[in-house]
């Protein structure tokens, strides 16, 4: 039987990569799941998809990081699907630099979509949640509800991502404040924190040449190095970097039932033993 059923889904940044597995397993076992992506094709193709395979989707697209964007995706979710069950807090991406070159602008760019934007949605989700719990709470019924933030290994500090690095320790401080928050309203708050795993940001890379991508008008080059490739397969107890389905499926674990009883935790999902949160 499915795990999911009657749930729904907030997944952001799930047109693309970790977070459009994340939206697709999440469907797969019955969740109703709102795709959030910045750009409109990405997003409604996988709606699409979960729609024509017996679920049930509906895209919200926009950035994270605007400033009413968290009302938005918090009023679409209630509108289509009547509740909030699952807060998936995916959609990012890096802007490197040595911190001695790095501009105000990267800097708040990546604090804002990493830190910035989880923050005002789960605020924002709050009185929905709260109202759901209190009202199952004088029924007598227990209903646990799941959050999961995403976290890196960069958070304990990774060279030219001050940044990033951050803004990915920030939310493990977030997510275990939450964990005690909101522990009396039956929400469980967790993180996954990803090692290498294989998406268009990490696609490896030859001498000086390296891939963009575009976000919010911004050409900002991605990957890694093929010699960084090689000593992270070196490094990785399993021999090598995981694969956006296995990304997803960490996820996939801490909004089961049998997450019920987890909460203020890091899972490290990156072929072995990695950073000490």
């Amino acid at each position: 039987m499915s795990k999911l059923v009657g749930k729904s889904a907030i997944v952001t940044g799930s047109g693309r990569g970790i977070g459009r597995e994340v939206a697709l397993k999440l469907a797969s076992e019955g969740a109703r799941v709102v795709v959030n992506d910045l750009d409109a094709d990405p997003a409604n193709e996988v709606v699409e998809l979960i729609n024509s395979q017996g679920g049930e989707a509906v895209a919200c697209v926009g950035s994270v990081t605007a400033p009413d964007f968290a009302d938005r995706l918090v009023g679409t979710t209630v509108k289509h699907f009547s509740g909030i069950d699952i807060v998936i807090n995916n959609a990012g991406y890096t802007w490197d630099n040595v911190i001695q070159k790095m501009s105000d602008e990267q800097w708040y760019a990546i604090m804002d979509c990493h830190l910035t934007a989880p923050f005002r949605i789960l605020r924002a989700a709050y009185p929905v949640i709260s109202a759901a719990a209190k009202a199952e709470a004088a029924e007598g019924r227990e209903v646990f509800r799941k959050i999961v933030n995403i976290s890196s290994a960069a958070a304990g500090g990774n060279v030219g991502q001050s940044n990033y690095s951050a803004a990915k320790a920030g939310i493990l401080g977030l997510t275990k404040t939450l964990a005690k928050e909101w522990g009396r309203l039956k929400v469980n708050v967790n993180a996954v924190a990803f090692g290498h795993i294989e998406t268009r940001l990490t696609v490896p890379f030859a001498g000086a040449d390296s891939a963009t991508v575009n976000i919010e008008g911004r050409e900002i080059k991605v990957g890694i190095s093929e010699a960084l490739v090689q000593k992270s397969k070196t490094m990785i107890p399993l021999g090598r970097p995981g694969t956006t389905v296995e990304a997803a499926g960490s996820v996939y674990l801490l909004c089961t039932p049998e997450s019920d009883y987890l909460s203020g935790q890091v899972l490290f999902c990156g072929g072995g033993p990695g950073a000490n949160f």
